[in-house]
């Protein structure tokens, strides 16, 4: 049996690749009927009929003008090129293409080869997912590593400030315990006096411990809403911290409507915090200013004092927890967390809080939250 070879023609015609020839504008001037076959047309629809690029996408057009065409013309040759190539109903198909520019004495034309690469796109999009995935999985990762970093310090510092805030405080209890059972009755109610406000600073330690660790690691804070009278609730409050600052003139301004709602207690707990902290870092000897206020369906709770700006530094951070600020004296301790625990406050009520401090207006503290919040 005598084995014929296939003629020139049958080879371009035939060959497992899309063969074309192209003008240098790259008008189609020959086709193989493979490169028919894959984009659906025949070969009269295609010789002097189209560009080569009139086949790719808007992508592979705006490519074709601003790379291959420029290397073709500089290098001579293109490689490994890839474009998604429109078959006649509008599907793309992937196809890799190298080209390589002739020159002849009847005139200049370029050569393509085409090669469809269905199964090298698959490969890529999985590999490409393969990679998405493996960058969400160390995401993931780094967010573990992160998370469990943040929970080491935070145990960390619950054990600073158990060790350094509440040992004070109970270390005068028990001292004070034992003066009782050998004191006379002046000195004794005296010594109750030390005890009590020992007692107290302790409890307000642990409430806000408790407070931090709920914020930190719950949901926020939690709290009753209900309809109150803000100027009653900012009145009653200010009464008892006159009685733990009798040596400060705490002043009251109220303004517009007095029904909201909000959690009076936590409001309670956000004003003595604020005065507290007037209180400590004010300038002595004058007023701490409070104002409530209710006005077009935002209520206001502020707090003012004179004295020292707080630092440009500090400013921005105020309200993160365990940042303490200094006084003349240094010997006032804080958790620092009164007023990580206020910016806590005002998310649970649907607000927000604000700080502006400056030498000439001295330091103001605003709480801003919906009048009528719905929860």
């Amino acid at each position: 049996m005598t084995f014929q070879v296939p003629s020139a023609s049958d080879l371009f015609d035939e060959a497992p690749c899309g063969l074309l020839v192209t003008a240098l504008d790259g008008t189609i001037l020959k086709v193989n009927t493979t490169f028919c076959t894959w984009v659906g047309m025949p070969r009269e629809d295609l010789v002097g009929a189209k560009r080569v690029q009139d086949l790719f996408t808007m992508g592979g057009r705006i490519f074709h003008q601003t790379h291959w065409a420029p290397t073709l013309q500089m290098q001579g040759s293109v490689a490994e090129v890839k474009f998604e190539v429109r078959h006649r109903d509008g599907h793309g198909i992937p196809m890799i293409l190298n080209a390589r520019r002739r020159k002849r004495a009847e005139g200049d034309f370029d050569e393509i080869a085409a090669f469809v690469a269905e199964d090298r796109n698959r490969y890529e999009r999985e590999l490409m997912n393969a990679r998405k995935k493996a960058d969400t999985l160390l995401a993931a990762e780094f967010d573990a590593q992160n998370l469990l970093r943040d929970r080491a310090l935070f145990a960390e510092q619950m054990v600073g400030i158990v060790s350094h805030d509440l040992r004070n405080p109970l270390s005068a209890i028990l001292m004070g315990v034992q003066l009782l059972g050998r004191t006379e009755n002046e000195r004794r109610t005296r010594v109750l006096g030390h005890v009590r406000d020992s007692a107290e600073r302790a409890q307000r330690l642990i409430e806000e411990l408790l407070d931090f660790t709920q914020a930190r690691i719950g949901a926020g804070l939690s709290v009753r809403l209900q309809r109150i009278d803000l100027h009653q609730v900012t009145v009653r409050t200010l009464d008892e911290l006159m009685l733990a600052f009798p040596d400060r003139v705490i002043a009251h301004e109220a303004q517009g409507e007095a029904q909201c709602v909000a959690d009076a207690d936590r409001l309670a707990q956000m004003i003595g915090n604020l005065v507290s902290n007037a209180a400590t870092y004010g300038r002595s000897g004058t007023p701490i200013v409070v104002r409530s206020a209710i006005d077009t369906g935002t209520a206001l709770v502020a707090v003012h004092n004179e004295g020292d700006p707080i630092p440009s530094g500090m400013l921005a951070n105020v309200f993160e927890p365990m940042v303490r600020g200094a006084t003349s004296s240094n010997t006032v301790r804080s958790v620092g967390l009164g007023l990580f625990i206020v910016r806590e406050i005002a998310k649970a009520h649907g607000g927000e809080m604000a700080v502006a401090s400056s030498a000439a207006e001295g330091t103001t503290f605003t709480l801003r939250f919906p009048a009528q919040a719905q929860r």
